[in-house]
């Protein structure tokens, strides 16, 4: 990773309008009743505009006062029972009665009270308590949420900015709340000495057994129950997003789900993610694939197994094995690293301005000098990347089946500057935990085993398989680089008293906006291969490295 030109990551962000007045009202029978409120009345600076023959329109930040109205009016109605009346306070009557008819019709929720927090600008926290009820059946129902006032831009009215997380934060746009029996079984999730898995034991594991559930639920041998549940609608769905239960009224019978997670290395890799905010890492058997532990953490999203981030510089790994492929380098070979390379009229750098004057390719990985694989540029073709990583580490294709929900890695076609952005792993290029972990256990081995979760005799399905394998002496040469990094180079203090046979990349990703990289670490140490990434952590050696390392000695 260097400060060279950032590639820019598109993100998607909500700027209400903020003002430091605050407002709290309780619920108080079938309305609400101020108790309190500050800096109320209309904000200083507020601006009116108006054409020549046009109603002034309302500008500026909202005030106290209009906050506070616009969120008492949803709420009132909601409680109330008046859908389009709480559905007409915000920015979006259409979905907000949809969603808001079947809170009542579909939900089964009755006795809705709703409990305004103190405002913090635009934005208003409240709690909802509630009762899910099912022929004799009935349980309450408590959880907090949040909601944010905007300007309609028509007319400058305060209004409730709709989203379907408004009525409860699990859902996403399109998704529905129902009660009912559960279009599909619970189930009983095992590791593989035949232990429970539950999310209270091992908490990253939320996502994943939801996963579980919605794949292999209805052949399980299970009963469906009674339940209250998030219905994923299509954007969802697409995102591969499970259905999620909120309360059970009865809890039916599970089936029985075995799946290959190793009770010492998950708990451990749960202990290893709480030391860094926004952790993540996966461990894999490199001779079957098999998934041995997956950590997140953040609960709500499997990182591990579902994220897209720029690798950074573990990606060398791929982009070295093409270069040796194609006997463009070997290990030993002359090749300086200079301070910059220009490419299509960018102009690339390495971490602090480096160089390397005089040393070799194995050099320059282990100190993972960006220029020494962007100079190769010149001598390949746009799709020589994808290529490589394809037909070698069976990333990018979209068909791996490891029992639930995943993202397969992308090393897409690029040309000019992004393509050689792409071999240091930025550019387009974008990958997951599983699919480094994947990378190392690739060498490893010399060969790719898609990696599993489940069995793929539980359900007869079909697992990936790469086109072809690396050569003996590419494999060696790989070895001998991820070597030298793991005891000379940037990934030395993680790995340090490391024994055996075993070899290590760093990466670092920068972000567009982000002021810290991505930190990555991928390594392997016998029959144990293992990658992690701490967002926003800073360089991957001193981030993620402990926490891969910390599971190779675990695992032996």
């Amino acid at each position: 990773m260097g400060n060279r030109r950032r590639v820019a990551e598109r993100r998607r962000t909500t700027k209400p309008a903020v003002l430091g007045g605050m407002i709290a009202v309780v619920a108080a029978g079938a309305g609400f009743a101020v108790y309190a409120v500050a800096d109320g009345g209309a904000a200083a600076d507020e601006r009116t505009s108006a054409a020549a023959d046009h109603k002034a329109v309302k500008t500026g930040p909202l005030s106290a006062a209009e906050v506070h109205t616009a969120a008492t009016a949803f709420l009132t109605a909601w409680q109330q029972g008046r859908t389009a009346e709480a559905a007409d306070a915000t920015n979006d009557a259409s979905a907000a009665t949809t969603l808001l008819t079947g809170v009542a019709k579909d939900a089964r929720l009755t006795g809705v009270t709703l409990t305004p927090g103190a405002a913090t600008g635009a934005k208003v926290p409240f709690s909802v308590k509630a009762t899910v009820s099912y022929d004799k059946l009935s349980k309450p129902l408590t959880y907090g949420s949040s909601l944010t006032v905007v300007r309609r831009a028509s007319d400058g009215k305060p209004l409730v900015d709709w989203h379907s997380s408004v009525v409860q934060p699990d859902l996403q746009d399109g998704d529905t709340l129902v009660t009912g029996a559960s279009g599909t079984p619970p189930v009983k999730a095992l590791d593989r000495d035949g232990g429970e898995l539950t999310a209270a034991k091992y908490p990253s594991l939320g996502p994943v057994l939801d996963g579980l559930r919605a794949k292999y639920g209805k052949t399980a041998g299970g009963k469906a129950g009674i339940e209250l549940r998030v219905v994923r609608g299509k954007a969802s769905q697409k995102a591969e997003l499970s259905d999620k239960t909120l309360v059970a009224l009865s809890q039916g019978t599970p089936g029985t789900v075995h799946t290959t997670l190793n009770p010492t290395l998950q708990a451990a890799a749960e202990q290893q993610v709480n030391k860094q905010e926004k952790a993540s890492v996966v461990v894999v058997r490199p001779s079957t694939g098999e998934i041995l532990a997956v950590a997140n953490s953040g609960h709500g999203f499997n990182v591990g197994f579902q994220g897209s981030l720029a690798p950074g510089s573990t990606m060398k790994i791929v982009t070295s094995t093409m270069l040796f492929e194609k006997n463009l380098i070997t290990p030993d070979a002359s090749h300086p690293c200079p301070k910059t390379y220009k490419v299509a009229g960018w102009t690339f750098h390495n971490d602090d301005n480096s160089e390397i004057k005089k040393g070799t390719f194995r050099q320059s990985f282990g100190a993972s000098c960006n220029n020494a694989f962007i100079d190769f540029a010149p001598k390949l073709s746009n799709d020589d990347l994808t290529k490589e990583a394809q037909q070698v580490y069976g990333l990018g294709m979209d068909n791996w089946a490891i029992g639930v929900p995943s993202f397969d890695g992308s090393v897409p076609v690029q040309s000019g500057a992004q393509m050689g952005a792409s071999l240091i792993g930025q550019g387009a290029v974008r990958m997951n935990p599983l699919n480094m972990a994947s990378v190392a256990a690739t060498v490893e081995t010399g060969s790719f085993h898609q990696p599993y979760l489940v069995a793929p005799s539980v359900d007869h399905r079909t697992l990936a398989k790469a086109a072809r394998t690396m050569s003996a002496k590419t494999q060696s040469q790989l070895k001998d680089v991820m070597k030298f990094t793991a005891d000379y180079g940037t990934a030395a203090k993680a790995m340090a008293g490391m024994s055996g046979d075993y070899g290590a990349k760093t990466g670092s990703a920068e972000v567009d906006g982000q002021k810290k990289p991505n930190g990555w670490f991928t390594a392997y140490k016998g029959d144990l291969a293992a990658a992690g990434v701490v967002q926003a952590g800073g360089h991957g050696g001193d981030t993620a490295g402990p926490i891969v390392a910390a599971l190779l000695k675990t695992g032996g």
